[in-house]
């Protein structure tokens, strides 16, 4: 029997090309699906969910790479073809639950908190007037503040406030103000750093430190990476933010505050990992299929013979 994945991406690339090798590997067809080509046809009781390219059956198993923006019915839509295929029985690699809770930087702050684990004090809120006050406060304490994109990715829209009239207007902020304690290394500083942790099935297995060319860490940014050799205190670190957003695999970013103390900053669902490949050896989409293929698609019976 022929085992077949569907790697979930509109745009395959460098990561897509990696994430099919590592399944031909271990000898499974994997194929790109676009969820925006998925429907659900409910009134099929044999294939309620349709993917191109599996019209005579659902994949044995559905690796999330990547899920594409539109509007709030079209993405709600996307995510309820992942619920559904792992309502029908089909591992997905993050699935839809994970995605929402890490897309969302609301509530990946929330469950951090919730979880006990060290995270800047974070607000949200829909009121400028309330968003304000937040930074009046904060400002008044020493503290700048962040705003991010609820919904955003890649360091991108990220805007540092050092006073209350630096608060972005609502249409700039699509009318929801998230706002972080700033907590990196101070202006004109040689340490403006952080590092990234992939956590894949519970173990963390590769990382990297991130050098910014300003503030903001990111790769797509501008980052320099570099390889290291991460202590017990960030593994750990990593793998309880990863579980207490109950992903299969994660990229986890930390920072050391002002006070040196650890900070987990957000954790991501669907990272990107051209940049830590780079400086490390482990093969990280052999790393990510083989979890799949082991632990989550061996749990299948039916497929634990020819995995």
């Amino acid at each position: 029997m022929t085992v077949r994945v569907a790697i979930v991406t509109d745009d395959p690339g460098w990561h897509g090309t990696r994430l099919r090798r590592a399944f031909k590997a271990r000898g499974i067809d994997a194929q790109y699906v676009s969820l925006a080509q998925c429907r659900l046809d409910i009134g099929s009781a044999r294939l309620p969910v349709r993917l191109p390219g599996f019209e005579a059956a659902l994949p044995d198993a559905v690796f999330v790479r990547g899920v594409p923006g539109g509007s709030l019915e079209q993405v709600i839509v996307r995510l309820d073809v992942l619920h559904a295929l792992r309502e029908l029985g089909v591992p997905v690699y993050n699935d839809a639950r994970a995605i929402e809770r890490s897309v969302d930087k609301a509530m990946t702050s929330f469950l951090l908190r919730l979880g006990g684990l060290p995270t800047p004090p974070t607000w949200v809120t829909e009121n400028i007037a309330d968003a304000r006050a937040i930074v009046l406060r904060e400002t008044a304490a020493g503290h700048d503040v962040v705003c991010k994109p609820l919904f955003g990715s890649q360091g991108k829209g990220l805007v540092r406030i050092r006073s209350g009239d630096d608060v972005p207007p609502p249409e700039t902020v699509n009318g929801v103000w998230y706002l972080q304690r700033y907590v990196g290394a101070a202006d004109n500083s040689a340490q403006w750093q952080d590092w990234r942790v992939l956590v894949v099935g519970g173990q963390a297995v590769a990382a990297m430190k991130r050098h910014g060319r300003s503030w903001i860490n990111n790769v797509a940014q501008g980052a320099r990476c570099e390889a290291v050799e991460l202590d017990e205190a960030r593994i750990r670190l990593a793998i309880d933010a990863a579980r207490a957003v109950e992903m299969d695999y994660a990229g986890v970013d930390i920072i050391r505050d002002q006070q040196n103390r650890l900070q987990v900053l957000e954790v991501n669902s669907i990272p990107a990992w051209k940049g830590l490949q780079a400086v490390c050896r482990v093969d990280i989409a052999q790393a990510m299929v083989d979890d799949l293929v082991d632990r989550r698609m061996r749990s299948d019976p039916s497929l634990e013979a020819v995995c």
